[in-house]
């Protein structure tokens, strides 16, 4: 079995500490790398910064990225993942408390695969995380698998 990695994008420690909870009660193999920032995102993603010596063979299976980030937003993370060839095809999930319809025609004008509203309560978001993760890290065959 391959390395599956997930980069979760998010700033609030109550929706990481959720997150990390909802997967851990998920059956789906994987390893979770959290960023607090948007900038720490594209220097986890492009090994620069404090990633600078990190395995860049160990490419995110998925990115779930928070829009409202410090630094470099969601939005602009997205952007700069699209526009190289390094990361154009890694699987983006923009998770978010965002359900603006702008945000949404935003982020897949932008590149993103799929726009996902954190639910609230944490069943519902066990049951969304565990969605995700069978979804991207078990069904979808990515483009760099193809």
């Amino acid at each position: 079995m391959s390395q599956r990695l997930i980069l979760l994008v998010e700033d609030q420690q109550d929706d990481v500490d959720l997150t990390l909870r909802a997967f851990s009660k998920s059956n789906v193999p994987h390893e979770i790398v959290t960023v607090r920032d948007g900038q720490q995102a594209l220097d986890f993603l492009f090994s620069t910064g404090g990633y600078a010596g990190r395995d860049r063979t160990l490419v995110p299976s998925v990115v779930l990225l928070d829009l409202n980030i410090p630094k470099v937003n969601g939005l602009e993370v997205l952007r700069r993942m699209r526009a190289d060839e390094r990361t154009r095809l890694i699987p983006v999930v923009v998770l978010t408390s965002s359900s603006l319809d702008g945000d949404v025609s935003d982020c897949y004008c932008t590149g993103a695969n799929s726009f996902v509203r954190k639910p609230v309560n944490f069943s519902e978001f066990v049951e969304t995380a565990d969605g995700l993760g069978r979804y991207w890290l078990e069904l979808n065959r990515s483009a760099r698998a193809a």
